[in-house]
């Protein structure tokens, strides 16, 4: 079932309405919710993508619930998802879209996963929404402030807990992995690792149940990590490339913490491991 749309909400100092990018994106999100949510623990149809990859018959019955709402809510839009592909529009308004972000874990019936909607206007991302399906929460931002549900996000180094995606590719696998953090004293003795493969860690560095996330990659148009990287930018977190740097340069990858101090402390960790 689609979910109606809402009535004018206030949140943060923002006013949404019915049929505006924010309601329409977590209107999508929550309707892909719903079909991974009946379709969780039950039987699941693969579909080989190459490399060791594959979708399920749940990621393609998701993106197309998003797409059917975006098309009939942004006819002219560009959409750029994870299943289908690139589709439609001048490339001024591009709809990023990742409809089951964790299918592994899924597949593995592994509660770990997240529906990933972004709009990127101009080349500036203006509306974000990372959703937990099977928790039922949508971790969303407008460009102004980050929010779950009607609340505010606020970044915490919490229980020093770090997520460390160890999924390929690797590109810059000769001088730096994050598996090598695994094995790193100053690291394990400071900090938490751990692995969910999944980029819902993200929105949890913005809600403060994380202190960090730190992946490898090249992740401009990611459709996996766009929306979590927006959510952690408007809810104050220290977003840099693995060298410190602003994202998308450089040698790439992500570094993101709650906080300067765990952001300074991470980039020296992460620096001692670079082979440059």
């Amino acid at each position: 079932m689609i979910r109606p749309r809402w009535k004018d909400r206030v949140v943060g100092g923002l006013i949404i309405k019915p049929g505006s990018d924010a309601e329409v994106a977590i209107r999508a999100a929550e309707a892909a919710c719903e079909v991974i949510r009946r379709a969780y623990g039950g039987a699941v149809e693969r579909f080989d993508k190459g490399g060791g990859d594959f979708a399920t018959g749940v990621d393609l019955a998701a993106e197309r619930v998003i797409r059917g709402i975006l098309r009939e809510e942004r006819p002219r839009d560009a959409i750029l998802g994870e299943e289908y592909g690139a589709d439609g529009g001048d490339g001024s308004r591009v709809w990023l879209v990742d409809p089951l972000c964790g299918t592994l874990n899924f597949a593995a019936r592994t509660p770990l996963v997240a529906v990933n909607i972004a709009l990127r206007v101009e080349g500036e991302v203006t509306m974000a929404v990372s959703a937990d399906p099977l928790s039922g929460e949508v971790f969303w931002t407008g460009g102004e402030g980050a929010f779950i549900g009607d609340e505010p996000l606020v970044p915490t180094m919490g229980d020093r807990l770090v997520d460390v995606n160890l999924d390929p590719p690797f590109p810059n696998r000769v001088i730096f992995r994050a598996a090598w953090l695994l094995a790193d004293d100053a690291f394990i003795g400071s900090f938490r690792p751990r692995v969910l493969s999944t980029t819902l860690a993200l929105a949890w560095v913005a809600a403060g149940r994380r202190a960090a996330y730190i992946t490898d990659g090249h992740l401009r148009d990611s459709v996996h990590f766009t929306s979590g990287i927006a959510l952690c930018q408007a809810a104050g977190c220290i977003v840099t490339n693995l060298a410190g740097q602003a994202i998308h340069t450089g040698i790439q990858g992500l570094v993101v913490a709650s906080d300067p101090a765990t952001h300074r402390e991470l980039l020296d960790i992460v620096a001692l491991h670079r082979r440059i």
